[in-house]
């Protein structure tokens, strides 16, 4: 598993919501976008994984919005975007979210600075 692999970034976004959601502060928007040090992502792969995201129930507070001369919408974040129950409910039961966490967590330790 890579770090720029679709479990792992959708663990990261998921855990961050959750964590803000908790501790009743609203995400900050920048940490979520895909040149962010935290996912470092292409815009393509990034719109992909939040759309399915918010079409899976797992995100609200995001939005398409349909470009003239594209096929699929342009993803945009509101200030309100937040993890859902059903995305809490993925997040910790979810097999692949548990060996993204555990991949990640042994990157980090193995990997200064990450």
């Amino acid at each position: 598993m890579a770090k720029n692999d679709y479990f792992p970034i959708v663990f990261r976004i998921l855990a961050y919501l959750y964590a803000c959601l908790k501790a009743g502060e609203a995400p900050d928007i920048e940490y979520l976008k895909p040149d962010s040090e935290a996912l470092l992502i292409c815009p393509a792969y990034w719109e992909y994984i939040m759309r399915h995201l918010l079409e899976g129930g797992y995100l609200e507070g995001v939005k398409l919005i349909p470009v003239a001369g594209r096929e699929l919408p342009a993803v945009k974040l509101t200030p309100a975007v937040m993890i859902t129950p059903k995305g809490i409910e993925f997040l910790q039961e979810n097999s692949m979210m548990n060996k993204a966490k555990k991949f990640l967590k042994s990157l980090k330790e193995s990997i200064p600075g990450l």
